[in-house]
This record gives structure tokens, C-alpha cells and sequence, in this order.
């Protein structure tokens, strides 16, 4: 069998790849396994009434069920979906947004895909553009999706802030931005997966800025954040305007498996949303759009948000950082301070072993974690702490979180024992 050159880019496992797989094998594994390395929200049992109660009212809505599993929706997404939605942005945070803001598509992940190929890569003028990562580590399925023969990925170091407790924070490294003509659009997540660092609002009004000074998109990844989830535990403003592109989801919500994805952008890119979606899947799902249209009209979403689903994390997020304490407190671990999401960024300094070895002998003992150099762009310039850090995804039982945590513990434990033993010889 004969592939093209386009098939190359799926014949090779990559970081988006092992993660999906990881989650498939801890799900399928007869032994004893602790999943804290998936993304993977947490089963919040309030949460999942309210949503088979929304479920049990569509299905009991003979004309509404059946348009939403008959009938192809809009390109751009549910008509209904979008008004409320556009009405709840305006109404919240004076975004003055309108349908032909918003479009739906099948997960984010189809919408960083379509986005990065538009902004990056070949242009009619010969050019090639980057997208500008200015804060990695950064989330590892943006990586896989470039189309162009050359990387599309351009990523900038972090600056470390040192903090109490063993916490530090990254920081955008604002005299080595230098933005030009080679980016085609700036992309940063907030809250940002893997590391739960919320960029503040100083960060964002001078990338803002930046980016519009020289006419470049800035594409902000919010499937943590606000309106919904809401999984921001520190004080940030969301923004918008029409040099920004907002991504938004229904899974950390509690729903991956329904596969939404929002876009909040100018019509063109809208419009760019929906041709895609025409051309490549006739139309996007019906079914998240059609479950939270009444919960986002009657002001339910957001009181679910706040009253539930925050809380719910935050409670996770403390519980996590107390096992640490416990059972890490010999060890030179930092843990960048946890403002947002569901995962724990761990830094062992100095860790003998590179965090993709770490991270095999955790999954031989059936410990499923992420190494960090995966959220790095493939071509960013050596760092040892590109190898000395594991993502951690605190949303898993609380047993599991200790036995996961107290594995992690012993097998760093064991290689810095047996690198000083090394030394000793």
C-alpha cells in the first residue's frame, strides 16, 4: 500500500498521540493503575445530574431530538446556540458579539488545526509564518496539527520566578518577544495547560498591544477558563476584541465526550470556520450546542460553573499540594504555583534521568503521567528543564492522587539515590 506525503505526518506516534493512547490503555488495563496523565475532567456527581436532567428534557422533547439527530445543523453551528451565546458574552463582559461571532466545531483540537494551518505556514508570496508561542511550555496537541513541510511553531522560554512553598511561576519574557513579519499569529492558553499558569492581565494587555501594533492575531486558548468552565482560581479579566481569536469548549465542563468546540472571532474568521467545516464534515455535531442552549438561557451554565465546578477543583488542586507536602518533602521538587486547570506542573531540579525516562518507569509500575519536553516546540533551543518536569492531573479519586503521587515519590527518590551513589564511587 502506497501513502502520500500527507499520510506521513500520521504514520509516526507524536505527544497527542500517546497521550489519547494513554488514556485508552489505563482505560482498558486489567491491573492496578492510577491515571493522573490524561486530560481527562474529573466525574463531578452534582454536575452530571444537572446534565442528565438536560439530557432527560431534550429527549423528552419529541420535535427538538429529533432535529437534533436527523437533521445536519449550520456550517457555522447551532443558530440557537450561538444567539444565546453571543448574548451571554455581551451581556457579561461588553463584548458587543453577534452569531456571526461564534462558530462550533467538532472538539478544539479542529479548531487549532484549521487556525495554525490559516496563520502559518506557505504563503501566495513565498513567505512562510510561524506561530508565536510566547510562554512554553505550551500545550502539546498544538504541535501535530502543521500541514507545511516546514515547522510551524516558534516558542519563546519562559522566565522563572522563584516563589515560596517550593512554587514558582512562569512569566512572558517580554525583551525576547520581537515580534515580525515571519509570525502569522501569537498563541497563548489561559489557564495554561500543562503548567495551570494563569497569564495576568498585565502579560495580556501588553501581548494585546503587540500583536496589534503589527497587525498579527493573538489566538487564546480558553478551555479552562472563562465564561465556562471557569477553572481560574486567581483574579484575571477575559478579553476580546477583533484582533482576538477565543477558544472555547464544552469538555472541561465534564463533557469531552460530545466533542464542541467554540470559536469567538471576526466574521472572516468565522466565515473561514465555517467553509472548513462544510467542506470537511458537512456540519458540526448538534448535540452540545442543543444540551446547554437552555442552561446558558436560563443563567444555569455559569451558577454550575461557580458554585460547582470551581470549587470542586480547588478543593482537588489543595488536596494534591497537601500528598506533595507529605510525600515529597525530601525531595527537590518545585510545583509551578496552580492557578487554573486540572494538572500539576512538577520540577524535580536536577533530576538525574530525563522526564521522558521517569515517565517510562512510572507507567511500568502503572503511574501515567506526561514528561515535558513534549510541550515544547520540537525545534526550541536546549534547556535542561525542558527535561526535569512531569505533568500531574489531579482530577482522579483522592485515592488514586496519594498512591499516583506516593509512586511518583519513590521512584525520583530511587534515582537521585542512585545518582548520588554513582557520585560516591
Amino acid at each position: 500500500m502506497h501513502f502520500s506525503n500527507f499520510a506521513t505526518r500520521y504514520q509516526k506516534s507524536t505527544g497527542t498521540v500517546r497521550l489519547m493512547e494513554d488514556l485508552g490503555a489505563a482505560t482498558s488495563a486489567t491491573g492496578s493503575i492510577c491515571q493522573l496523565g490524561g486530560g481527562n475532567p474529573a466525574h463531578i456527581p452534582e454536575v452530571e445530574a444537572l446534565l442528565r436532567e438536560a439530557m432527560a428534557d431534550l429527549t423528552a422533547d419529541t420535535q427538538a431530538f429529533g432535529k437534533m439527530i436527523g437533521e445536519y445543523d449550520a456550517p457555522g453551528g447551532n443558530v440557537a446556540f450561538r444567539e444565546t451565546l453571543a448574548n451571554l458574552l455581551t451581556e457579561q463582559f461588553g463584548w458587543a458579539l453577534t452569531q456571526n461571532n461564534i462558530a462550533i466545531t467538532n472538539g478544539s483540537q479542529s479548531s487549532f488545526g484549521l487556525l495554525f494551518n490559516s496563520f502559518a505556514g506557505s504563503f501566495p508570496d513565498d513567505s512562510h509564518k510561524r506561530i508565536l508561542l510566547p510562554l512554553t511550555p505550551e500545550y502539546v496537541g498544538y504541535f501535530d496539527v502543521g500541514l507545511a513541510e516546514q515547522p510551524i511553531f516558534e516558542g519563546r522560554r519562559a522566565e522563572i520566578d522563584l516563589l515560596p512553598n517550593r512554587q514558582f511561576k512562569y512569566r512572558v519574557n517580554f525583551d525576547g518577544l520581537q515580534l515580525n513579519d515571519n509570525h502569522g499569529a501569537v498563541c497563548v492558553s489561559r489557564p495554561t495547560n500543562p503548567t495551570g499558569n494563569v497569564i495576568t492581565d498585565e502579560e495580556m494587555a501588553e501581548l494585546r498591544a503587540a500583536c496589534r501594533e503589527k497587525n498579527i492575531p493573538l489566538i487564546v486558548d480558553g478551555a479552562y477558563g472563562l465564561p465556562f468552565p471557569g477553572m481560574i482560581f486567581t483574579p484575571a479579566t477575559p478579553v476580546w476584541d477583533d484582533n482576538t481569536i477565543l477558544l472555547l469548549s464544552l469538555s472541561k465542563l465534564g463533557l469531552p465526550g460530545i466533542r464542541t468546540g467554540i470559536v469567538v472571532a471576526a466574521p472572516e474568521v468565522i466565515q473561514l470556520i465555517q467553509n472548513n467545516n462544510a467542506i470537511n464534515s458537512l456540519a458540526p455535531s448538534r448535540l452540545g450546542p442543543t444540551l446547554l442552549t437552555p442552561l446558558l438561557q436560563r443563567g444555569q451554565l455559569q451558577n454550575i460553573c461557580e458554585q460547582l465546578i470551581r470549587p470542586h477543583y480547588e478543593k482537588k488542586r489543595d488536596h494534591a499540594l497537601s500528598v506533595i507536602e507529605e510525600v515529597m518533602s525530601d525531595l527537590p521538587v518545585r510545583i509551578h504555583k496552580p492557578e487554573g486547570a486540572l494538572f500539576l506542573w512538577l520540577w524535580f531540579e536536577g533530576l538525574p534521568v530525563t522526564s521522558e525516562n521517569l515517565y517510562q518507569q512510572l507507567m511500568a509500575k502503572g503511574v501515567f503521567v506526561l514528561p515535558s519536553r513534549p510541550f515544547y516546540p520540537p525545534a526550541q533551543s536546549s534547556w535542561r528543564h525542558q527535561d526535569e518536569c512531569i505533568r500531574v492531573n489531579y482530577a482522579a479519586s483522592d485515592e488514586t492522587v496519594v498512591k499516583g503521587l506516593t509512586e511518583i515519590a519513590q521512584v525520583v527518590r530511587e534515582q537521585f539515590r542512585n545518582a548520588a551513589a554513582l557520585v560516591a564511587r
